[in-house]
């Protein structure tokens, strides 16, 4: 037996295992890492982090994943480039990581990277019928299990796709195993750039569960307050707290076929970018407005988004049995989104991850840490037959030797 394939077989039969999950999301501000020791696989997944730390990119780095970012027309050589360089990046934090942590990454099972999306494209938005759903991330695997010595598992949304998936959201997988819970309807809702959500029925029936996109989280309100502030974001929404709510913006920038699309569904910054709100101003008369009251108005626009799709998913649901919303990513740090959105939610319980004992902030590394676990240990669990979710093993295994 190969010694590679060996040392896999190894790990899988443990009764522990430490995973660090990576995670770089639409805001490119910084890799989160996380380390897990993992228990079990399915149903009887049990987590435990030990540490995480989001390590923040330089601005030249950003400025590096700007240059092919959402584009449709890029200079290719610097994709090309940027997949190895995006790899070696994250392997030298990881190991600056485990060297603060005082961890040799001999003491490290496995790492689960999820590179950095540079492109998603699903049929619904780039509407080309003879192609299938598409997406992006860079990254290479290859890369980070060299630069670490730590065997990798990465490029996690291409089965999914394969699978008739979108390639998003996969937080579905992770939220089904480690969140679930009998007698609580529970939306896991994660506000990153995107916004999306996962619905966990309290009977656990699988045939139920399901994750979609709701549309824009931050990206919007980030893209606002770096371009007229040039901060890289509206702390504390003390800029949009500011600003008063444009009723014509509003409705223009929800004039949009993307939200009458049938769930499960998922978009990103492909769509809702700068030139979307630039058009929106110009349907509505708004080219005028200040940046306060453009903020104001994006962080509405991103609250009544995910509001209307968490009410339009549970109204097929009737059931007596409470409804707990539990948020995370960046949006949990916005005061004003979360208001909005409790506002337009009266009758769901808004807490955070963090509430269950999984911060916020690490929730979308550990899960991809999770489905890792799941890749190698697992594979049993099946998740119900609605369409964009898949029940497939998702990972491509890099080896360090």
């Amino acid at each position: 037996m190969n010694t590679n394939i060996e040392q896999l077989y190894q790990i899988a039969n443990k009764q522990v295992r430490r995973i660090i999950g990576l995670m770089s999301g639409t805001s490119m501000d910084g890799l989160d890492v996380v380390l897990c020791e993992f228990e079990g696989e399915g149903g009887a997944t049990q987590v435990k982090v030990l540490e995480f730390r989001t390590v923040a990119f330089d601005e030249s780095v950003k400025d590096e994943i700007r240059k092919v970012f959402a584009k449709r027309k890029i200079d290719f050589q610097q994709l090309v480039v940027l997949n190895p360089w995006i790899g070696n990046l994250h392997g030298r934090l990881v190991l600056d990581c485990l060297q603060e942590w005082g961890i040799p990454p001999s003491k490290v099972d496995l790492i689960a990277s999820h590179g950095q999306t540079v492109f998603h494209a699903p049929q619904i938005l780039h509407g080309l019928e003879k192609f299938p759903n598409a997406t992006l991330q860079i990254g290479d695997g290859d890369h980070v299990a060299v630069t670490t010595g730590i065997i990798t598992l990465s490029d996690f949304r291409q089965k999914h796709c394969a699978a008739g998936g979108e390639g998003a959201p996969l937080a579905v997988y992770g939220d089904y195993l480690i969140f679930s819970k009998p007698g609580e309807n529970r939306i896991l809702l994660n506000m990153g750039g995107i916004a999306n959500f996962t619905y966990l029925p309290a009977t656990l029936n699988a045939n139920d569960v399901f994750a979609t996109d709701t549309g824009t989280g931050n990206t919007l309100i980030d893209a606002v307050t770096r371009n007229y502030f040039n901060l890289a974001y509206d702390e504390n929404a003390e800029l949009a707290k500011r600003g008063v709510i444009n009723e014509a913006l509003l409705r223009e920038l929800k004039n949009d076929q993307f939200f009458q699309k049938p769930f499960p569904k998922t978009t990103g910054p492909e769509l809702f970018n700068v030139d979307y709100l630039r058009k929106a101003q110009q349907r509505s008369q708004t080219e005028a407005l200040s940046p306060e009251d453009l903020l104001a108005t994006l962080t509405r626009f991103s609250a009544e988004t995910i509001a209307e799709a968490v009410l339009h998913a549970v109204a097929t649901h009737d059931t007596a049995l409470p409804w707990a919303i539990y948020a995370s990513g960046g949006g949990v740090h916005n005061p004003l989104l979360l208001a909005h959105i409790q506002e337009l939610l009266p009758g769901f319980t808004l807490g955070k991850t963090d509430d269950l004992g999984i911060s916020g902030d690490a929730k979308e590394a550990i899960l991809f840490a999770t489905l890792a676990n799941e890749a190698l240990a697992g594979g049993k669990t099946h998740y119900g037959n609605r369409q964009g979710v898949p029940s497939v093993s998702m990972g491509k295994i890099s080896f360090p030797n």
